[in-house]
């Protein structure tokens, strides 16, 4: 960076040339900027110079050099204003930048119109002349309009009457714009006292008549002016013994709260201050900035190298990439739309003869700059982040989308965001950071207030004794958290009294109550209470308003259902796995396969197997010597019906067979009946598996994954509880899953825990209840006994004993929950309220068989089969015997005059229904071991002719 400094017998003119060209690129395209300061604009010159050097320096990001024409002007001269105006745009410069005072603005900006030279302004005063309607405002200011901020912080605060102070005509103005933000009629304060000031001592003058009027009022002044003079009033009215301190609350109007404010002042932090913030310290962008700020050189960048840079440093500071951001979107579109004249421009510059805007208007008319109004037109689509936020612009070119930081003065100066203002949503409340201020020790002689809130088993109303005495005090009160009060009583050796809650609540940020908390973490902020004792989780919110002890019951979110009813065992449940039409189909395949396996067998030669059949002696035909027995030739088919009967029930049964088929139809019919066989019996054992494990899942729901991933049971918890606040600032997936699926069914929410077990209770397994696993162990052991807990505990928290910040019980507290944890007292008490007065005894005494095993109910069904089939068979045997021993053997002779068919077909035409051989060319003979292997006989080589 180089300068150059000239000055002039009209005052000090200096011109600053910046060639930050880095790396000798002389390719590399240049932008030429111009840029006018008035004097005492340091800082605001130094963070322009700080964009600057951070855009060249940025080789592998940047498309451009940037090049910088710095004016400095010590006068509002109209006339010498111009000329530089005119000097500025006769070097080629592309827009303009600067800081001018409200007198000096007018001519830029008008110059700016006139030749089409987009300007960009840290900010506007408040008072702008714009061009006629439907004309393009080449100006643009950074900084946000911000008076309905003032407007919306002081009905935030509830004050009714204002005193409004103020040193400039811009003051004046953003009063007059305050008015016009107002509601007439229906506006909750008003300005009773305007005042223009000059200085701090004019300012605490004022107060001090005021002061005279009425002394314990309370006072709301909102102080428009420098951040300079606001610290001086501010050291001014502290040091004044006369005037007031806690009734005044100063409201800065100015974005003068980004600005250091020195810790070492004690009088900053002795008065209530509230004031606007533009920088988010927080972001990461804003982080990195300020830690290469605080690395310049004061002396080379006046007002760097400090902590902080001020709302005006930042604005410019995010003037520059506002512009680069307009050039690149130029660029990007159209890469050569500037090349030609920057071509132009540096040719110019070697041979010095090329001029470019000319403001001579001897002429008659106006020469404008060519891509004037393409830039200002982009820079109205600039979306950026910058040091003051989101950054973009309405088509009048003013911030949208921005946010402004409402911030309190504390001790030692700190500043607490209490709120934050957006022109989109409005005011938002924020919890502030208190701090913690330790007493010194325990009052023994004080009686200390303990706050609980009535829920069983923790803290319960006494009924009333047999003898009728009338309970009093903690006397009627019982209960876990009674038991824990009196044990952490009789540690610390002190008195205490309780007292119920008074809006029944537990504890969550409340705007509309005084301290921004209700229940009984309001009580504590406000100190009605001393200690609370109750089932109150621990949590970060909770912590930083209260002290909490150390956990004295652990727990975590768990899922409450209905027990789920046992169904009536069912005999036959081993046809369960089957539909009754597949086994009506089974039966009809069985019918049909034996049928059809029958017909075929007969028609088919190959199932009738040739034996030799002995034929008896003829007693007409003997000889003297030896009797002769002659064999015949017969045909065996072994597949009669009730055969085929057999042989498809046993395939269906896995089981073996003495015959099978020997023709080819037979092996068909037989393949494929094995074939369906091996899958039937395949898909009936998956499914009986399949069945008896899902018969042994007794509940729907056994963790929290089952519960998110179906949809038939709906689950919600405690509306604006701890659980509710888990599942809504979750970023685990499961969770805020879960969370989605509440939200968007508002009604599974409940106010009152009783709601949601009786919801649980009455809505037959389809509501789950997400809810504190002690409360649901607790639950479970009471009447109706219908209710049970599933799963693991989604989280892990515990419950304490909160004090006040700073309380000196908190230490004591604490060392006494860890003595009664280390000797096994707590977890007595919980034994006690949750199990040994449970009410659902019988369920213990009366252990049910293990989910894991079948009873005899569940397989009764084979047994009854089985003793049935023994039974029949019985029967049928007996009835056999009976008919044999009636019946008298006969022998019937069939002659051939009766046959009717040849003797070839007369075997292969009869369908025998029982399981007796056929015989081919013969008579029909009872089997008889040489019958069933005729082989073996000896057949005579001399057969009788």
């Amino acid at each position: 960076m180089c300068s150059l400094r000239m000055f002039g017998a009209h005052g000090l003119l200096i011109l600053i040339f910046i060639a930050l060209g880095t790396n000798g690129q002389m390719l590399t395209e240049k932008i030429p900027l111009g840029a006018i300061f008035e004097q005492g604009t340091d800082e605001v010159q130094s963070a322009f110079k700080f964009a600057m050097l951070n855009h060249n320096l940025n080789v592998t990001g940047r498309r451009f050099e940037l090049q910088a024409y710095v004016d400095l002007i010590s006068t509002a001269d109209a006339f010498k204003l111009s000329r530089l105006i005119c000097n500025q745009f006769s070097r080629g410069v592309f827009a303009m930048l600067g800081a001018v005072s409200p007198d000096s603005f007018d001519t830029l900006h008008s110059y700016s119109n006139t030749f089409q030279m987009p300007f960009v302004t840290p900010w506007f005063p408040e008072k702008v002349l714009t061009p006629s309607s439907g004309f393009l405002d080449f100006a643009i200011s950074m900084r946000p309009d911000y008076h309905q901020a003032i407007i919306d912080t002081i009905r935030y605060y509830g004050w009714d009457k204002i005193t409004y102070l103020y040193d400039s005509h811009d003051g004046l103005l953003r009063l007059q714009q305050i008015y016009q933000g107002l509601n007439p009629g229906n506006e909750t304060f008003q300005v009773e006292i305007v005042k223009r000031i000059n200085n701090a001592s004019e300012a605490i003058e004022f107060l001090q008549k005021i002061e005279l009027l009425n002394r314990w009022s309370r006072k709301y002044v909102v102080l428009d002016c420098p951040t300079d003079m606001a610290k001086e009033i501010v050291k001014s009215h502290v040091r004044d013994v006369s005037l007031g301190k806690r009734t005044y609350h100063y409201l800065l109007s100015g974005l003068i709260m980004d600005e250091r404010w020195e810790s070492e002042i004690i009088e900053y932090g002795a008065i209530n201050i509230t004031g606007f913030r533009i920088l988010d310290t927080h972001k990461r962008y804003v982080k990195e900035f300020l830690d290469g700020w605080r690395k310049l050189d004061a002396t080379t960048s006046p007002g760097a190298g400090k902590e902080q840079i001020s709302a005006q440093g930042a604005l410019m500071y995010d003037s520059v990439f506002v512009l680069v951001e307009a050039f690149n979107r130029i660029i990007r579109k159209k890469p050569d739309q500037f090349r030609s004249y920057t071509m132009r421009r540096q040719n110019g510059q070697v041979n010095g003869t090329t001029k470019f805007l000319e403001c001579n208007t001897s002429k008659g008319w106006v020469t404008q700059w060519e891509h004037g109004e393409r830039i200002a037109k982009n820079l109205r689509k600039v979306e950026i982040e910058g040091l003051t936020g989101d950054i973009r612009f309405n088509d009048e070119g003013k911030r949208i989308n921005y946010t402004l930081h409402v911030v309190e003065m504390t001790v030692n100066s700190a500043m607490v965001k209490v709120a934050e203002w957006s022109d989109v949503s409005g005011i938002t409340p924020i919890l502030a950071k208190y701090t913690r201020i330790r007493n010194h020790e325990i009052e023994k002689n004080k009686t200390y207030i303990v706050t609980s809130i009535i829920e069983e088993p923790y803290m319960m109303l006494k009924q009333q004794d047999l003898s009728g005495k009338v309970l009093d005090g903690n006397d009627k009160y019982e209960g876990y958290c009674k038991e824990l009060a009196d044990l952490i009583a009789k540690q610390l050796d002190i008195n205490y009294e309780i007292r119920i809650v008074k809006d029944g609540n537990y504890g969550s940020e409340n705007p509309n109550v005084i301290g921004g908390w209700d229940g009984m973490v309001g009580e504590l902020i406000r100190r009605e209470s001393d200690i609370a004792i109750a089932s109150m989780t621990i949590t970060s919110e909770r912590e930083r308003v209260i002290d909490f002890s150390k956990p004295f019951m652990s727990l975590g979110i768990s899922i409450m259902i209905k027990k789920p009813v046992r169904q009536r065992p069912n005999f036959f449940m081993f046809l369960n796995p089957l539909s009754k039409e597949i086994w009506v189909c089974v039966i009809l395949s069985f019918l049909g396969v034996s049928i059809v396996l029958y017909i075929v067998s007969r028609f088919s030669p190959q199932e009738w197997r040739p034996i030799s059949a002995q034929t008896p002696p003829n007693n007409n035909f003997t000889m003297q010597t030896q009797t002769i027995t002659t064999h015949q030739t017969t045909s065996l088919n072994e597949f009669s019906l009730l055969n085929s009967f057999w042989f498809a029930i046993a395939s269906l049964m896995q089981q073996t067979c003495d015959f099978s088929p020997r023709s080819l139809s037979g092996r068909i019919v037989g393949s494929v009946w094995w074939f369906f066989t091996l899958i039937l019996i395949s898909s009936y054992t998956a499914n009986l598996a399949a069945y008896l494990t899902v018969e042994r899942m007794v509940t729907p729901i056994n963790s929290p994954e089952d519960l998110a991933a179906q949809t038939e049971v709906q689950y919600g918890t405690l509306y604006h509880g701890s659980t509710w606040d888990f599942f809504r600032k979750s970023q685990i997936s499961l969770y805020n899953k879960m969370w989605e699926f509440m939200n968007s069914r508002k009604h599974v929410f409940v106010h009152s825990y009783d709601e949601g077990i009786r919801r649980v209770r009455t809505s037959k397994g389809k509501y789950a209840l997400l809810i504190e696993s002690p409360k649901n162990e607790y639950i479970n052991e009471r009447e109706p006994c219908d209710t049970m807990k599933v799963g693991r505990n989604l989280d892990a928290k515990g419950f304490g004993i909160a004090t006040p910040l700073g309380s000196p019980l908190r230490d004591p507290i604490n060392l006494a929950v860890l003595h009664l944890k280390e000797n096994g007292e707590l977890a007595k008490l919980q034994n006690k309220w949750w199990f040994e007065k449970t009410e659902c005894k019988g369920d213990k005494d009366n252990p049910t068989m293990s989910r894991n095993e079948l009873s005899l109910t569940n397989l009764a069904g084979i047994f009854y089969i089985l003793i049935g089939g023994l039974l029949v068979a019985l029967a049928i045997s007996l009835v056999e015997f009976c008919f044999r021993s009636q019946k008298s053997p006969t022998t019937t002779s069939l002659t051939s005059n009766t046959m009717q068919m040849t003797d070839t077909m007369k075997p292969k035409s009869r369908l025998p229904i029982t399981s007796a051989r056929d015989y081919d060319n013969g008579q029909y003979y009872p089997q008889s071991p040489s019958m069933e292997h005729p082989e073996t006989h000896h057949i005579n080589a001399h057969p009788q002719t």
